[in-house]
């Protein structure tokens, strides 16, 4: 499927039910950033990023970081965005800045009919099933190495692809991601 035929059965989804939650995830470097800010436009929409929620210091520890899934703020976002999202509610966030090892100031982010929850570790079990539409994005691993390159430079490139990329794709089969998902856009 693709995103013509996600877009047309958000519309369908919409006018059946008013509001409407949608989950992208995937691959580091595949689109899913891209695809949310899209559907933001078209659907005006709300956006919620894993990215956000990056473990802080004090959760990064051995076993977490050995645990499927378990690079990823999960009580934190669901608290923050999974549920309102859930129950079509404002939502009180706060963004993890890595350089800073601070969370934000919490800021409110307003109901809208369509939310989209995008990141890789957004379908994660722990969050439970709080979507309507379940994506996923994938990019060919040559052409991953050559976006993260490309965006975050060669120091970032290596780490993602020695520690993240297998991260997550460790998460991707293991709890079997892609077969969740009733679209799949490459």
């Amino acid at each position: 499927m693709n995103k013509n035929d996600l877009k047309a059965e958000i519309r369908r989804l919409l006018k059946e039910k008013g509001a409407v939650v949608v989950a992208i995830d995937g691959n580091s470097a595949s689109g899913k950033t891209t695809l949310a800010a899209e559907l933001q436009r078209e659907f005006s929409a709300r956006v919620f990023h894993c990215d956000d929620y990056f473990l802080q210091p004090y959760q990064r520890t051995e076993q977490r970081l050995n645990e499927t899934g378990g690079n990823f703020d999960r009580e934190r976002f669901k608290t923050e965005a999974a549920e309102p999202a859930r129950l079509h509610r404002d939502a009180e966030c706060r963004k993890y800045f890595c350089r800073t090892g601070e969370l934000s100031a919490a800021f409110t982010v307003k109901f809208t009919a369509l939310t989209v929850i995008e990141g890789s570790y957004s379908l994660h079990p722990y969050l439970g099933e709080y979507y309507d539409i379940a994506v996923f994005v994938s990019v060919d691993p040559k052409e991953q190495s050559r976006r993260i390159l490309q965006r975050n430079g060669p120091g970032m490139h290596e780490r993602f692809m020695k520690e993240w990329v297998p991260m997550e794709n460790k998460y991707f089969e293991e709890l079997h991601i892609r077969e969740k998902c009733g679209f799949d856009i490459s």
